[in-house]
């Protein structure tokens, strides 16, 4: 064709559009990635431990318990994600590769509900503790609503400046912090532990089989930090290897302390006082029953500070995670696309970061007046992250089927075979006790249910208004005739 060639009435013209697509920087090691999702893991048996005996009383150990197999379920299954697909979105972006972008969307759509419930319960939770050192922090709803507003604008505020900037924080804080909960484990088995009580405890509080399985589903709250990890993949060397072994170093470590802990607890105090004065700082509720006076004042400032930091942590560490799953879900056309602009300085995706800030200070504003925020928080919390992790372990078998050649530097042991396909059993295992857990929640709670449903129809019109405005724009890029 020549250069000189006109297009006559008639004649097509393409036009390729060209596309950008913005990167996030890889800086972050090993140590960064599981000290994030430590943060939130780790973090929540500060706060997990009050809510669940809220509901499960008695078999609160036991409903932890079950949530820890189901976290080895879904940490392996994210463990073989990330390694094939490292780049950030999580299970949603898990879900797109396996089944497309509308299942993307739903599970994106899904967690990103969990992320924001988990910034507002974090941040939620650091007043109690800090009432140690100012008692209205704990006995004042205004005051320590006001002071949970003020730390999420705080970290709004640091996200934007960029993550390098907060990961030092992230890992000398988780240190200390484990040790911290491994030495009160240590003392409290050693102080407080007594088999006949607990037992008679958990026999005589134990609850309905609905209650149960809720509190199962409220003890799920700590998985957000596996997603955390996965979302932090486009931001790490070496992805498809760090996160793995982040992800495997994090199963170690959650299931010694949250099983030592939730043991002591109810050794500790009647499930009763555990489920009210000490719903919010159960953890400072241990340390004040330690019988010995000179290990109390010890611990008890000590727990203040680490608690109040590390749950600083996992507030961070969730809205890490929800502003590189927007920035994911809007690069891959799946929410709007302003979620993956990059600030031109910092590079970080600012937008997202504000936007899901505002929200999840919308959410602790009923702390102000209502007194049941805290349950609702969690109820909240199960309807979006089981749909995730449905999705996650979903995705991880359906890839087996439909891409089984694909590079897998980590991949699940223990299969069994299926039309000559192998299908790993703990992703199963995973998918359904997440699907029967989410339908009895749905079944269950009102709160939950409604919110949680209002939640994703208005993502579905959100996602409906993108497709066609994609849709559109591609139409117009399409060869159109010109007339002279």
């Amino acid at each position: 064709m020549s250069d000189n060639w006109n297009p006559k009435p008639g004649d097509r013209v393409f036009r390729p559009r060209r596309i950008s697509r913005f990167h996030l920087r890889r800086v972050l090691g090993i140590s960064a990635v599981f000290s994030a999702g430590y943060g939130n893991v780790g973090s929540s048996i500060y706060y997990a431990l009050g809510i669940v005996a809220l509901v499960a009383g008695g078999a609160t150990p036991v409903a932890l318990g079950i949530a820890g197999i189901l976290f080895i379920f879904t940490a392996l299954t994210y463990a073989e994600g990330t390694s094939a697909i490292p780049e950030a979105g999580g299970s949603a972006s898990f879900a797109r590769h396996a089944f497309g972008d509308t299942a993307g969307f739903i599970a994106g759509w899904a967690l990103m509900l969990s992320y924001i419930v988990t910034i507002s319960i974090s941040a939620f939770t650091i007043p109690p503790y800090l009432g140690f050192f100012w008692e209205p922090f704990k006995t004042s709803p205004i005051i320590g609503t006001f002071a949970s507003i003020v730390i999420v604008f705080f970290l709004m505020m640091i996200n934007v400046v960029g993550i390098k900037e907060t990961s030092f924080l992230n890992i000398g804080a988780t240190v200390v912090d484990i040790l911290t909960q491994i030495t009160l484990v240590v003392i409290g088995f050693i102080t407080l532990f007594n088999p006949t009580v607990l037992i008679q405890r958990i026999i005589d509080n134990w609850p309905s089989t609905g209650n149960l399985v809720f509190g199962i589903a409220l003890a799920t709250i700590a998985y957000t930090g596996i997603e955390t990890m996965s979302q932090m993949a486009e931001e790490t060397k070496k992805p498809e290897k760090s996160v793995p072994r982040a992800l495997i170093m994090m199963i170690v470590a959650v299931l010694v302390i949250f099983a030592g802990i939730s043991l002591v607890s109810l050794s500790a105090m009647p499930v009763e006082e555990l489920a009210s004065e000490w719903s919010r700082d159960p953890v400072a509720g241990i340390a004040f029953h330690i019988p010995i006076e000179m290990i109390k004042v010890v611990l008890k400032p000590l727990i203040a500070i680490l608690a109040g930091t590390i749950l600083l942590i996992a507030t961070n560490a969730g809205l890490i995670g929800i502003s590189r799953l927007a920035f994911s879900q809007g690069t891959h056309g799946l929410a709007p696309s302003a979620f993956s602009r990059i600030h031109s300085r910092f590079k970080t995706p600012y937008i997202s970061i504000v936007v899901f800030s505002l929200i999840a200070i919308a959410l602790l504003i009923p702390g102000f007046f209502a007194t049941d925020v805290f349950a609702n928080m969690g109820a909240l919390y199960a309807i979006g992250s089981l749909l995730a992790f449905m999705f996650a372990h979903a995705s991880i078998i359906g890839l087996r089927f439909r891409n089984p050649d694909m590079p897998r530097p980590f991949r699940l042991k223990g299969n069994f075979s299926i039309k000559g396909f192998d299908v790993p059993i703990t992703a199963v295992i995973g998918l359904l006790a997440t699907v029967s857990i989410w339908v009895i929640i749905l079944l269950l709670e009102p709160y939950s249910r409604w919110v949680g449903l209002g939640w994703m129809l208005v993502g579905f019109v959100i996602f409906v208004i993108i497709k066609q405005r994609r849709r559109k724009k591609t139409e117009e890029w399409q060869i159109k005739p010109k007339i002279k």
